[in-house]
Parts: structure tokens; sequence; C-alpha cells
């Protein structure tokens, strides 16, 4: 077993200078964010710590880090001053668009254009959605938690949003209701330079979630899913 302290100096020579935090929580979905400026800028980027938060009201976090200048992303100062972003997802076959979008660029620079994305309205906020992207959420902005850093770059800005309203392609759902994931291909970010996408899905649970429902559960419970024999039976 190899054990490294985390330090203000920290030595990862056992394994030829690469630090393994990264790559520890993983997979992590991207959450790909568009925002726009008070000055009317539409803006687009890639973070790659990103999680539901809740189900009732439904929440999204996602974590930026300062930018090479040591401050506050256009992504975080777009949400705050605006009060809105949304959440494209970043599936296998926009992987290239995506990357490109991870690119650091001047504020007056639009990302959409860069990559060659077409904007769409969003039904509620500001914020445009990207019309490539099967599924997005449109997010009211909710808070911004500042965690310091060891040094002045390296703080971390974790901005959460309440999701209002949620656009879902038709063609990605399956005839029991759910989403087809395989179809969808989600990206992962796996720490260094590497990703992953999801092509393998099985379902699992303790017990009955209609006798002895688990309370996340509730969020997906209708009462078409409870005619389902794998949400009323015990496994």
């Amino acid at each position: 077993m190899l054990d490294f302290e985390i330090c203000s100096e920290k030595d990862f020579s056992l394994l030829k200078g690469m630090d393994p935090f990264k790559s520890i929580a993983v997979p992590r979905p991207i959450a790909w964010i568009s925002t726009v400026s008070k000055d009317g800028i539409d803006n687009l980027a890639p973070f790659s710590q990103f999680t539901n938060v809740g189900f009732n009201h439904p929440h999204v976090l996602f974590a930026a880090q300062l930018n090479a200048e040591g401050k506050k992303k256009d992504t975080v100062v777009n949400a705050e001053e605006t009060g809105s972003f949304v959440h494209n997802m970043v599936t296998y076959d926009l992987r290239e668009a995506m990357n490109v979008t991870s690119l650091s660029y001047a504020a007056d620079v639009d990302e959409f254009e860069k990559a060659g994305l077409t904007k769409e309205e969003s039904s509620i906020v500001k914020a445009k959605r990207v019309k490539e992207s099967p599924i997005q959420l449109e997010c009211q902005y909710v808070t911004t938690v500042v965690l310091p850093g060891a040094d002045w770059k390296s703080g971390s800005h974790l901005v959460i949003g309440r999701v209002v309203c949620i656009h879902v392609d038709e063609n990605y759902v399956l005839p029991n209701g759910k989403l087809d994931i395989l179809k969808l291909r989600p990206l992962a970010r796996l720490g260094y330079a590497d990703y992953t996408s999801v092509t393998d899905v099985w379902e699992m649970r303790p017990q009955s979630m209609m006798n002895n429902p688990i309370p996340g559960g509730y969020s997906y419970m209708s009462p078409e899913s409870l005619k389902l024999e794998a949400t009323h039976k015990d496994l």
C-alpha cells in the first residue's frame, strides 16, 4: 500500500509524479455549462466536478477552479450576475466539441461559435442551450460556496443551481420511460486527460420501492412506474 500525506509539499514520486486524487472519485459526469454575461455574450465551458444535489426540488452543483490569473471564471461570474445557467449533457458524439470549449478564451469570445454549435433559447432562464445536446437542464442560480486553496491560484467556487426545466430528446427515451443511457453514452472524466463513456448498465435494488420505498427513490416513482415489476418486487 502506498501512502501519501497531503500537505503543502505533495510528493508523488512513487507514482512518477502523477497526482492520483482526480482519478479516484471517478467516473465524473461533465457539466457543460452555458451562461450569458450581463453584456449579452454567450459562454460555454465544461467542468468535470459535477453532481446532482437533492431531488425535490432538484439541484445541481459544479465546481470551477480559478483561472490562470487566479480570478473567478467567466462561467461563475455570469451565473452570479445573471442568475442562471444551463447544463447540457455531453455525449460521446459531442466529445470533440466539448474539448474545444475547454480552452481558455477571453470573456468576449463566444465558445458556441468556436465549437460550431447551435444555440437554442431556453424556456425559462436567460442562458442559451446547446441544441446538439440531447438533454439540458435549465437552472436558476442559488449560491456559490468558496473553498480556499493552498495558494492564490488553487481556490474553487462551488456553484449550486435549482433545476427549473428539463429538456429530453424523445429519441433517447426507452419504451418503459427510462432514459436510454446506452444510446446517450454520457461522457465522463477519469482524471489526468482520460475520459470514458457509459457502455454498460444493469439494475439492482435492495427492496421493493413500492412497499418499502427508499427516500431517494421517491424522485422517480409515479403511478406508471408503480405498475412495473421492478418497482414493486423484492429482489
